[in-house]
């Protein structure tokens, strides 16, 4: 193994990992999501901290366990302490990481429930596929084709969109705080003005000239008309949303579908992948950078970003791997500013420190 890679068993499918927010500060704790499991859990990890002067490899240790029922679908923290948890029985939960006391270990309590919000014409429960917050504002989608807006500061569903897909929808995400875009299995994308009384999406576009799934959707973070899409042929395809007739640009990536991707929060020319071919990759634009910055100074006109570059300065984005392929899908990544955890179905979690950024 790697010298900067620690990895720990679980016992369990990790289908979501995400860092807790420390207001700014990089994280020590994380919390992982299981699935395909008879009981399913939510576990809180933290990295023990090192000397510096120490050369000792610490592994994450487990500090608490909270039981979920049914798969682990998605994990999204609103805040330094409140998170959201989806599950494969069509629910959300809201709930608060309590620290722990002199008195109490640390632990997980429930502040608000969404029991049953996706469901088939059956009756049949239906999974929670994903879901999106901004503030204080939730959207959920489902396999019900079914998209829920809800708040965190009430109880109940603030408006459903009954029929907004007639497929599965499989990736969504706020664009802004009145847009909302979703993804479905046959890669149909659309954008909803959620301002708008009708319940029809404002546009909608092809994720590629063929039926492929949109598996994860993520916005620039400087330049939210900027969208990546990870498919379920493991590319990703990159919009313009200003011009979203037909993709920027369409990048062959992994051999199997992309589980997650996601910029690095503080250094934007730093995206990081994970596939169900059990890879994990780190993509470098800072080369394209220099290289426009350079021709800026000659005076010679190059578009700026590199996600929307001619095929010959689109090589100048470095792809490596960030550990060696794992034998099973390495189904979630989360980033800290100097960290990365990931998650697999090889039952085992994953800390890289020293991103190479």
């Amino acid at each position: 193994m790697i010298d900067n890679i620690q990895g720990s068993y679980v016992s369990q499918k990790i289908n979501k990992v995400r860092w807790k927010p420390e207001g700014g500060l990089d994280s020590q704790t994380f919390l992982i999501g299981s699935w395909d499991d008879e009981d399913n859990q939510i576990s809180l990890w933290v990295c023990p901290p090192v000397d510096k002067d120490e050369d000792i490899d610490v592994a994450p240790i487990k500090v608490y366990s909270h039981p979920h029922k049914g798969d682990v679908t998605e994990i999204k923290f609103i805040d330094n302490n409140n998170f959201l948890a989806a599950s494969s029985l069509g629910s959300v939960q809201l709930l608060r990481v309590v620290d722990r006391t002199q008195a109490e270990s640390t632990r997980f309590i429930t502040t608000s429930s969404w029991d049953n919000i996706h469901y088939f014409p059956t009756g049949e429960e239906s999974s929670c596929t994903g879901l999106a917050s901004f503030e204080e504002d939730v959207a959920t989608i489902g396999e019900d084709g079914r998209i829920n807006l809800l708040s965190t500061r009430e109880e109940g569903i603030t408006k459903i969109y009954d029929d907004a897909d007639s497929c599965s929808l499989r990736s969504v995400c706020f664009l802004k705080h009145n847009e909302l875009l979703t993804g479905n299995s046959r890669g149909q994308m659309k954008i909803w003005d959620l301002r708008s009384g009708d319940d029809k999406p404002q546009s909608t576009f092809m994720l590629s000239g063929e039926q492929v799934g949109a598996t994860c959707v993520t916005p620039h973070p400087t330049q939210r008309h900027l969208l990546l899409a990870g498919g379920e042929d493991g590319s990703v395809t990159v919009w313009d949303l200003r011009e979203n007739a037909a993709p920027a640009t369409l990048l062959s990536a992994h051999s199997q579908a992309v589980s997650e991707l996601q910029f690095h929060p503080d250094r934007p020319e730093h995206l990081f992948t994970c596939s169900n071919s059990g890879e994990l990759w780190h993509w470098n634009t800072t080369s394209f950078t220099k290289y426009s910055a350079i021709n800026t100074l000659s005076n010679r006109s190059l578009e700026e970003n590199p996600w929307l570059s001619n095929d010959a300065v689109k090589h100048r984005i470095e792809v490596s791997q960030l550990m060696p392929p794992l034998h099973l899908p390495v189904n979630s990544l989360d980033l800290n500013r100097s960290r990365l955890v990931c998650g697999s179905d090889t039952e085992a979690v994953y800390v890289i420190k020293n991103l190479p950024i």
